[in-house]
This record gives structure tokens, C-alpha cells and sequence, in this order.
């Protein structure tokens, strides 16, 4: 079972919405509910970037480009971290994957996001 397991991509239309998940399979609740958990993303022939992060808190943090059109949540019970992304663009595209702020969980398949103008 792998640690992080990302869901939820897709193909859309520029302007169009989708939510993702991951869900930090194995790890346990007491660890997962205070850790800043991050949302990253791969665009073709680039370096990985973070998108967004969000504390134990619930404090929340994101890189300019998507301030405004998405938004991180998480559900600890549940040890699942959401992106919602709405109004979608071009440069949006990419294989998006989860991991902790340290990064120092094993990366998964992650999910893939494209956008067409």
C-alpha cells in the first residue's frame, strides 16, 4: 500500500473546476493531524513546485499563480488532503501530487491535470 495516494484529475476546458484527494494511507492519525500537508505539482519539462500547504491548524498557504482559484482543505479522520481548483488554466497543467511540507513521505503516482485552452 503505498503512503500517498493521489485521485481526482482529469482533463478539462480552461475555466473549468475539479476537486483532488490524497489520502496519506499509512500514516497515523496522531502523526498526520499535526502536520503541514502540501499539494505540488509537475508541469512538463519542469521542476516539481509547491502549489499550496496547510498546517494542523488549518492555516493555509499558496503560490501566486493560484491564489484566488484554488483552495487546500484536509479532513483528518479521514487523513485526506483536498485541492479544489477552480477557474483552471493552461499553464494549470501537470501531474499534481501530495506530500508533507518536508517532502519526506514516498512520493506517489500522483494525478494528472489537463487543461486545454
Amino acid at each position: 500500500q503505498q503512503q500517498l495516494v493521489e485521485s481526482g484529475g482529469g482533463s478539462v476546458q480552461a475555466g473549468g473546476s475539479l476537486r483532488l484527494s490524497c489520502k496519506a494511507a499509512r500514516m497515523i492519525t496522531s502523526t498526520f493531524n499535526p502536520t503541514t500537508m502540501a499539494w505540488y505539482r509537475q508541469a512538463p519539462g519542469k521542476q516539481r513546485e509547491l502549489v499550496a500547504s496547510i498546517t494542523g491548524a488549518r492555516t493555509t498557504n499558496y503560490v501566486d499563480s493560484v491564489k484566488g482559484r484554488f483552495a487546500i482543505s484536509r479532513d483528518n479522520a479521514r487523513k485526506t488532503v483536498y485541492l479544489q481548483m477552480d477557474n483552471l488554466q493552461y499553464e494549470d497543467t501537470g501531474r499534481y501530487y501530495c506530500n508533507t511540507i518536508a517532502q519526506d513521505l514516498q512520493w506517489g503516482q500522483g494525478t494528472q491535470v489537463t487543461v486545454s485552452s
